[in-house]
């Protein structure tokens, strides 16, 4: 996989490249990215946005006026965090305008008011001192020079404001998760037949969204890495922390296990079960492992940190 460490020139990534791939590929898949990720934006979502969020906070989230997100796509966050009540108004920023459309009209199902601007991370379209918090989900490993995109959040950061990543890809768990990976597409096959599972819309397509999947994903991290990149921005506060370790590597499995079939031919038992087991593993996780295991060993780092007053 096209994955460049952090110590590495900037001039080693076609940013140019990377943002035109990342475009065409969530362009492409905006659709079908819920489904394809079991995102809920009921209960269960808004439990788990609120506490992936004190997670990286290291406390209860407190309400925050005005929030950005950075690669906001489909919503998960930016929505569940609004109907969670832990922020008030939202801009919700992408490359993709494909993913901006599809958020605006789940929007405008749960009767939720989110602006939406399309723009590119390292040159964002707001004035300084505009959020009280700037977050994301999966998204600083997408991003070719983040160094410009940190100075761009602590720009529109004002004083005392809050940054708040999530869901970036550690160094070690990108690499552990090749094993589920592989597992689950060696069963895939019979799973499929137990199943009686029918091929996806988008299964002809496998082999096109993969090999631009590897071109979008252009870093992982280590913890100190992280750390750095925040402080050099000029951030205080830096915390970065590890989440999710076994439920990353059953969840990996599942996925490679459903990928190109119609989520609507697979049992509804199966899918409920599926999620009981995740969500039994991300309690083994949160209680057992992350408090006690160094942050490298996890598939998601998340990093938060303060613009100073």
């Amino acid at each position: 996989m096209f994955r460049p460490v952090m110590e590495s020139s900037p001039t080693t990534i076609d940013a140019e490249r990377v943002r035109e791939v990342n475009i065409r590929y969530h362009d492409a898949a905006a659709d079908g990215y819920d489904a394809k990720w079991g995102i809920d934006y009921g209960e269960v979502g808004i439990d788990q946005v609120l506490m992936k969020l004190g997670k990286a906070l290291g406390r209860a989230p407190r309400r925050f006026p005005r929030a950005l997100e950075i690669g906001a796509g489909t919503g998960y966050f930016t929505l569940n965090l609004l109907r969670g009540r832990a922020i008030e108004r939202a801009v919700a920023t992408d490359i993709s305008q494909g993913m901006l459309d599809r958020l605006t009209a789940t929007a405008d199902d749960l009767g939720l008011d989110v602006a939406t601007v399309c723009c590119d991370a390292e040159q964002l379209p707001f004035e300084d001192d505009s959020f009280d918090i700037v977050f994301g989900h999966a998204v600083l490993h997408h991003i070719p020079r983040l160094d410009r995109a940190l100075a761009e959040f602590h720009r529109v950061l004002a004083p005392g404001g809050v940054l708040v990543f999530m869901g970036e890809p550690s160094r070690y768990g990108d690499r552990m998760a090749t094993l589920p990976k592989r597992a689950g597409a060696l069963a895939a096959p019979i799973w499929r037949r137990l199943m009686r599972a029918q091929d996806g819309v988008e299964d002809g397509r496998l082999d096109h969204d993969h090999a631009l999947e590897q071109l979008v994903d252009v870093h992982t991290f280590s913890p100190v890495e992280l750390r750095a990149l925040a402080t050099e921005a000029g951030f205080e506060q830096v915390r970065v922390c590890g989440e999710e370790l076994v439920a990353n590597l059953y969840g990996w499995a599942m996925r490679s296990l459903e990928a190109g079939t119609d989520p609507t031919s697979v049992p509804h038992a199966w899918h409920v079960l599926a999620f009981r087991g995740y969500l039994a593993l991300q309690w083994v996780d949160t209680r057992m492992l992350e408090p006690r295991l160094p942050a490298e060993l996890f598939y998601n780092l998340l990093v938060s940190a303060r613009k100073s007053h």
